[in-house]
């Protein structure tokens, strides 16, 4: 078996969402930026809170004039 082929490890990895939530968690990355997590993801809160992403919503809105 080859030597020295496997990232680094740190099991205290601080994974952060752009809500502001952070967690500890192993990870071959010191730090982590996630777009969403479980405490602002829709599906977790119940709300009916549409996920955009690169203006796809406003794009389909203004194609069908549903605004």
């Amino acid at each position: 078996m080859k030597t020295d082929i496997h990232p680094e490890y740190h099991p205290e990895a601080v994974v952060t969402c752009s809500c502001g939530a952070t967690y500890t968690t192993g990870s071959t990355k010191p730090r982590l930026r996630v777009e969403i997590c479980n405490q602002c993801h829709p599906f977790f809160t119940g709300e009916q809170r549409i996920v955009d992403t690169e203006g796809r919503v406003e794009r389909l809105k203004r194609r069908f004039n549903l605004q």
